[in-house]
């Protein structure tokens, strides 16, 4: 093991620390809406309070919602925590006047410019503030961010807790117990293919379903309608008989008349929309997951944004109840199935990864794993 954890950090009594996590979460009407994230960065903040470190938390927020105070509204029920609102103009401010054990959240590191194009100098201006780096952001490791490779390029730099545990278990994925069941689902095969590639010659079984499906459909010469694909040419010569890869028998679509299982692929119509697998599919995708020693899974099997949730549920609710299985799951629309289902616990270990985690599976490293080596 090139890097260092927790476990090495030598005495950091007053001692400041950036720590990097992902609190990029959904946040609705001002109010987070998912805290999974936010729960599974907790031991770490609170193992660096116990130590008496000043504990600087850095992290990122897109979308509509352009601050992290909502972020810091949550942790304050957690914790007692200031929040700076500009760490560049007020940053060294804020950690001069912190005692140990205090707790600081930082501002959207997006504001910056320097953040995404990993500006070298934005990066010195951020390790300023600390005299430790602590990653604790799995889930965008996989970005070669300012705050992801380049402030761990300048001071002494540790894994998180939570980050550790996502290394030792997706790796267990490598030299797995069989059977073993890879299920992949969503979209972009194109961006996906490496993983294919490299766990048809790990898996036993691996289930390609939501919109991923559809490109081996389109391959197989079937009709698909208006439903999503990948927008590029793909070679799936290799892909579409091979007895290893499971595509769904029966399917969910939508046309203008509503939804509707067909049963019979060859019956898809130019109009009709493939959303979701159908119930003889799921069928099929339970059997096989009852025999697995091991079950990989990453990806609704539909439109689970849109509504398309039962069979990506059912799955959710079939590998929890393989009990002798080592079950690892991943992703976001996954990992809402699993929290809606309230099932967290009966899962091996739960990802706070999506793209994160495919391109560790993938690669067995990410560029924040790299920036940590010594």
């Amino acid at each position: 093991m090139d890097y260092k954890t927790l476990k090495d950090l030598p005495n950091v009594k007053g001692v400041p620390i950036l720590v990097r996590l992902d609190l990029n979460v959904p946040v609705q009407d001002g109010k987070v809406a998912d805290d999974y994230r936010i729960r599974k960065a907790l031991p770490t903040v609170n193992f660096l309070k116990s130590k008496g470190a000043k504990v600087v938390l850095l992290s990122h927020i897109e979308g509509d919602v352009k601050s992290l105070r909502p972020v810091f509204e949550r942790l304050e029920k957690d914790l007692p925590i200031s929040f700076c609102d500009d760490v560049l103009l007020r940053g060294s401010e804020y950690v001069a006047t912190m005692a140990a054990g205090d707790v600081l959240l930082c501002e959207n590191l997006r504001m910056y410019e320097g953040e995404k194009n990993n500006d070298q100098d934005f990066a010195k201006k951020l390790a300023s503030l600390g005299k430790i780096y602590v990653n604790e952001a799995f889930s965008v490791s996989h970005r070669a961010h300012a705050s992801i490779v380049g402030v761990p390029r300048i001071l002494p730099s540790f894994l998180g807790l939570q980050f550790e545990e996502e290394i030792k278990n997706l790796s267990l994925c490598f030299e797995p117990k069989h059977p073993f069941v890879f299920i992949l689902g969503g979209a972009k095969f194109d961006t996906k293919m490496p993983l294919v590639e490299k766990f048809l010659n790990i898996a036993d079984v691996l289930i390609v379903a939501g919109a991923l499906a559809n490109d081996i459909f389109k391959a197989r010469g079937l009709q698909i309608g208006k439903s999503l694909f990948s927008d590029s040419k793909l070679n799936l010569a290799n892909h579409i008989s091979n007895p290893k890869i499971i595509t769904p028998t029966d399917v969910v679509v939508l046309a203008a008349d509503g939804a509707r299982v067909i049963k019979n692929l060859e019956e898809i119509k130019p109009e009709d929309k493939i959303c979701d697998a159908g119930p003889q599919s799921i069928k099929l995708f339970k059997t096989i997951i009852a025999q697995a020693r091991t079950v990989l899974w990453n990806g609704p099997l539909g439109e689970y944004e849109h509504g398309f949730k039962e069979p990506t549920l059912k799955i959710a609710e079939s590998i929890a109840g393989t009990s002798d299985a080592f079950s690892v799951v991943g992703g976001g629309d996954t990992v809402a199935a699993i929290s809606e289902l309230g099932m967290e616990q009966r899962f091996s270990f739960v990802s706070t990864g999506g793209g994160a985690m495919l391109d560790f599976l993938a690669n067995e490293t990410l560029p924040g794993i790299e920036a940590l080596k010594r």
